[in-house]
């Protein structure tokens, strides 16, 4: 059983930064991939970046590649979301997720990926 863990949101004055941790446990997670998504109130859930975990390889919505950097820490078993210049628009409930056999697809580069492992959210307030 995949279990996944984010910490790190908050409340921050447009222009500032944060950054989410996404501790991960239950499986090795050197072949796979990792994302974070977002979900404002009254929209869809929104990828927002990814991380191949054996390689480092990183993928980026567009509006967020310029401001936020999604890392990975091997020993930790830890993926970050690094956020900088925050906007209003950036304010949602985060969360991070790993592709499994079954889950939700979502197209990243071009690729389908199946999202089916994920945490129980974090919540980011960025406040004008």
């Amino acid at each position: 059983q995949v279990q996944l863990v984010e910490s790190g949101g908050g409340l921050v004055q447009a222009g500032g930064s944060l950054r989410l941790s996404c501790v991960a446990s239950g499986r090795t997670f050197s072949r796979y991939f990792m994302g974070w998504f977002r979900q404002a109130p009254g929209k869809e859930r929104q990828f927002v970046a990814g991380i191949n975990w054996s390689d480092g390889s990183t993928y980026y919505e567009d509006t967020v590649k310029d401001r936020f950097t999604i890392s990975r820490d091997n020993a930790k078993n830890t993926v970050y979301l690094q956020m900088n210049s925050l906007k209003p628009e950036d304010t949602a409930v985060y969360y991070c997720a790993c592709d499994s056999p079954r889950g939700e697809a979502v197209v990243v580069a071009g690729v389908t990926r199946i999202f089916g492992s994920w945490g129980q959210g974090t919540q980011v307030t960025v406040s004008s």
